[in-house]
Order: structure tokens, then C-alpha cells, then sequence
């Protein structure tokens, strides 16, 4: 039976999380559902799709807002694939997109899926593009430090100089409060970071927590500073305060074709996990 709810209590909230287990289990990789937002869902709209089979929880598919985009993740249980569950939600959420003008809307289906990526094809989506989802299991890897560098976390004052960075860096529209992932800088869903060198602010980055689990977004610094060793600075200090905190596992994404950045990482101590394409699905 398909459930379209409208915010999720602590039940489903917990049958999410078994059968996020049960497939992880099953098919290695991660699975990106957006813990912090599915915890924090306002109950306001319909933002998730459940599939039931009597008290057990067959299937599942998040909608995440990014601004006028709409990222759909989701799983189907190993045992009841198949069944046509994992088409059934994704029909039940485009009209859900739809409604609320979302252009474009991204389904992500990790790489080694092949029925997702059948699922995908069928709805007539296109690969709009794939990034690499690394994690880091144990404490950065040690390096240089510049005294001068520190990190802080922002104020509704720093939302010039991160909507300026989210724009050049991620071709985020400069000043678009609804598409801005970084602000309030402080919600449900995270806080944001600024870096700064000698007192400037240089750079930004967004941390998620889950438990004991964290993610590092957007990721950006100057690119008149780049090159100087900041970055892999900056991501080691934000890992050093998040291991320091309780963290055991902390993960972030690099776009497929980004291997500066892939780099960096691999060399402060992530290992990749998986890759997943987005498949930008039609409305019409």
C-alpha cells in the first residue's frame, strides 16, 4: 500500500532507517536519503513515499528541494524487487514535483543499479550527471598547518560573499535565497562554515550530522586563493572538529569529472563508496 506523508513520525522514521540497513546489507555502496531532512520534514506537504506491506516497510522515495530542483532518492527492499514497487513511487512523485514547478527533477540511482538505471531510461530521463560519494572512516590524514587559517560558523551577514562562492563554484543563481543550500546558516538540516585566512573569509562548506555520522557540502574556496593549500587545510580542520565531536564516519560527493577536487580528498584520507548518476526525469 503506498503512503504519501505529509512530515514522518519516529515509526516510519525507524522503518526508513531498517531498510536502509537491509539494502546497504544487500547492495554495499550508501544510499543518499538526507537524514537531517527527513527528520526535520515541517509535515506542511507531501515530501515522502512509503510503500507498506501490512507493519513491514517494502519501499521507499525522499523528495529533496534544492531551490526550483527536486532530487528524488529512495530504495526498494531486496526481497520485493520486481514488483514494480520502485516505478509506483517514482509515478507517485512527479506529479508531486510537478505541483511545485520543480525544473529539473533528478533521480538518483546509484551505478551498479541496473534496474534503477531501467527505471530511469523508461521515464524517459537522461544522465544529467554522476558524482563520486567518498567517506572517511577514521581521523584525517596529517599535513601542514597555516596558523592563520581557521573556521567559523557563518552569520546571516556572510550570505553575500557564500551566495557569490555557491555561484561561481557550483553555477548556483547569485543571491537565490530559495536555492541557497547554505542558508539560514543554521537549520535542521546543518551549519554552515566559513573559512577564513588571517580574518578574510575564503572559502565555505556546509556539515550535516547524523548520529554518529557526518557529511561535508559545497565545498568551495576562492579561486584566487586556490592552489595554496587552503582547501585540503580547511577540510582537515573540519574533519579534526567532527571526529573530536563524536563523529565515526563522515562522507561528501565530488562530481565525477572534478579531479582536483578528487584528489584533495583522497589525499586528506576519503575512500570512495559508490558513484551515482542523476537521471533528470520529464514532467510532461
Amino acid at each position: 500500500m503506498l503512503e504519501q506523508a505529509a512530515g514522518l513520525p519516529s515509526r516510519a522514521l525507524e522503518a526508513i532507517a531498517d531498510l536502509e540497513r537491509r539494502v546497504v546489507e544487500a547492495d554495499g555502496g550508501r544510499l543518499k536519503l538526507e537524514w537531517g531532512r527527513l527528520r526535520g520534514r515541517a509535515g506542511d506537504r507531501v515530501e515522502d513515499l512509503l510503500w507498506w506491506d501490512g507493519d513491514r516497510l517494502l519501499g521507499f522515495l525522499g523528495l529533496y528541494g534544492f531551490g526550483s530542483t527536486i532530487e528524488l532518492g529512495g530504495m526498494v527492499a531486496p526481497d520485493a524487487r520486481g514488483r514494480g514497487i520502485g516505478g509506483a513511487l517514482v509515478d507517485a512523485a512527479l506529479p508531486l514535483c510537478r505541483e511545485r514547478g520543480a525544473r529539473p527533477v533528478l533521480l538518483i540511482v546509484p551505478r551498479p543499479s541496473a534496474a534503477g538505471k531501467r527505471l530511469a531510461l523508461r521515464r524517459g530521463g537522461r544522465l544529467d550527471h554522476s558524482e563520486h560519494a567518498l567517506v572517511l572512516n577514521g581521523d584525517p590524514n596529517q599535513g601542514p598547518h597555516d596558523p592563520e587559517l581557521s573556521l567559523r560558523p557563518a552569520t546571516a551577514a556572510d550570505r553575500p560573499f557564500v551566495s557569490r562562492l555557491l555561484a561561481i563554484a557550483f553555477g548556483t543563481p547569485e543571491d537565490d535565497e530559495a536555492g541557497d543550500p547554505y542558508m539560514p546558516a543554521d537549520s535542521a538540516d546543518g551549519r554552515t562554515m566559513v573559512v577564513e585566512v588571517s580574518g578574510s573569509a575564503v572559502g565555505a562548506l556546509r556539515i550535516t550530522r547524523n548520529g554518529d555520522e557526518a557529511g561535508i557540502y559545497g565545498f568551495a574556496v576562492e579561486p584566487s586563493r586556490q592552489g595554496r593549500g587552503i582547501g585540503r587545510d580547511a577540510l582537515r580542520i573540519a574533519c579534526e572538529q567532527l571526529r573530536s565531536t563524536g563523529s565515526r564516519r563522515i562522507g561528501l560527493e565530488v562530481a565525477v569529472d572534478n579531479d582536483r577536487a578528487l584528489g584533495l580528498y583522497l589525499s586528506v584520507g576519503f575512500t570512495p563508496v559508490i558513484t551515482e548518476d542523476y537521471f533528470a526525469l520529464p514532467l510532461t
